[in-house]
């Protein structure tokens, strides 16, 4: 890894800077600097470098723009409670980016090189860092074919890339729980497919779903299997659970990983903090029937989803065109409020962090 010499220039004044964090949003403000590395067939990474935040110049024929080989991961950065700034788990994240890649015919990036970036990243704006209850800095790796070729076939040359974004609180007004919308005209993927990747693809194929449950009134759409058109997969960009029973003899259903949804490292987290509480947790399929059905006899008493921008969303309503239903009352239950509330207490430094999972910066 490498720096650039002297000391950096912020592209932002801190007047503005200040001004910014005060109602950053989610992914619209920038921070001063970047990363870059690029590889070339037969020669392997060159050297990370630390540059101002910038525009990329990219031939219209570079293969990304027509092939589409893209593919990022999502991590935040967080100001801990005694002080400093950590990330968390970004090992993982760096696996599941060597995942991807290979999935897509790209090279794989040493993970030792991957949370490097992201350290040199967030050391450099660290300032850009907001506090407060729920803020962070959204940190975002990707990785981009950049061969100016029309063959199709994989690129010899790509960029791996990190830049911020401060992000404010998901829930600046509480935690409400959002209505969704069960796809049952689209498919987010297919056994053998990318849907275990986190490729850009994926999400682009994602949005004309996401707009249909925009019309039909809903916050968020649901993705079902490919082959049955039967069983749970995600909600949009997220893992889901599902609880049945409540108190201590609650069980927490997600679905399994069948190679056509994410892995989410807030999935993972969670089912090991939901274990260590004493739940039960079972990773199987889990049908729309079954959800349905227990939602109207109150076996089902609980449904979130979770991911990196949101920690943990509650699930209130469910539509379909096979019919409608509520979970319990509608509103965040116990044991979806506790659980976001131990992993934010961990990645805030408010606990201890016995399971290694934050990775101190500053």
């Amino acid at each position: 890894m490498s720096e650039p010499g002297g000391a950096a220039v912020p592209r932002i004044p801190a007047e503005e800077r200040a001004r910014l964090l005060a109602n950053p949003g989610f992914g619209k403000v920038f921070t001063d600097h970047m990363v870059t590395s690029s590889w070339t067939s037969g020669v392997g990474w060159d050297a990370a470098q630390l540059s101002a935040y910038g525009p990329l110049s990219l031939d219209p024929s570079t293969t990304v723009l027509h092939y589409g080989q893209a593919i990022f991961e999502g991590l935040k950065a967080f100001h801990q409670a005694g002080g400093g700034i950590a990330t968390f788990r970004p090992g993982a994240n760096a696996r599941r980016f060597g995942r991807s890649a290979a999935r897509m015919a790209m090279p794989q990036l040493p993970e030792e090189t991957f949370v490097a970036a992201v350290e040199m990243l967030v050391r450099a704006d660290q300032d850009w860092v907001p506090s407060g209850a729920e803020r962070s800095l959204y940190v975002r790796p990707f990785m981009i074919s950049t061969e100016a070729f029309l063959g199709v076939r994989p690129a010899s040359r790509y960029q791996f890339l990190v830049i911020a974004s401060p992000a404010g609180a998901y829930f600046p007004n509480g935690v409400a729980p959002v209505s969704v919308y069960i796809s049952e005209d689209y498919v987010r993927a297919a056994p053998g497919g990318t849907g275990e990747a986190k490729a850009a693809g994926n999400y682009a194929a994602s949005l004309l779903a996401q707009q249909q449950a925009a019309d039909e009134g809903c916050d968020q759409v649901v993705w079902i299997d490919a082959v049955e058109r039967s069983y749970v997969e995600e909600m949009g960009g997220m893992n889901l659970f599902f609880v049945r029973g409540s108190g201590s003899g609650a069980e927490l259903v997600t679905p399994q990983l069948t190679g056509t949804l994410l892995a989410g490292v807030t999935r993972d987290s969670l089912i090991t903090l939901a274990r260590d509480a004493g739940y039960r947790v079972t990773e199987r399929r889990f049908s729309v029937d079954e959800w349905r059905a227990g939602a109207e006899d109150g076996s089902l008493c609980e449904t979130f989803a979770c991911g990196t921008a949101a920690v943990i969303t509650p699930v209130g309503q469910v539509k379909a065109k096979t019919g409608d239903f509520t979970i319990a009352d509608g509103a965040a239950g116990p044991i979806t409020m506790r659980l976001r509330e131990e992993l934010l207490d961990i990645q805030h430094g408010r606990v201890p962090d016995t399971r290694g999972w934050v990775h101190r910066i500053v």
